[in-house]
């Protein structure tokens, strides 16, 4: 799948994947939203890239991961990697 934006990995009902969609939304972040319990083969794609089977989980198409994250992670990862909205 190719795409501009970063896509979020996440499992409907995880607190912490409602607060990343939250704190992205708040801040108009464009981003793609993919549920892994909905699809295998997207649970099996972002274990391959993350290493880990836990969410939230976002990759960025620059090969950038960051995984099993809360919304200060998130800040802090955004703001180390120069990345903008």
């Amino acid at each position: 799948m190719s795409t501009t934006l970063p896509r979020l990995f996440i499992k409907p009902g995880c607190p912490w994947c409602t607060d990343a969609i939250a704190w992205l939304n708040a801040r108009k972040f464009g981003y793609q939203l993919v549920d892994v319990l909905s699809s295998p083969s997207a649970y099996n794609e972002m274990k391959q890239l993350s290493g880990q089977n836990l969410t939230p989980t976002m990759v960025w198409p620059d090969g950038g991961v960051l995984a099993d994250f809360d919304t200060g992670q998130l800040a802090a990862f955004l703001d180390q990697n120069g990345i903008s909205s």
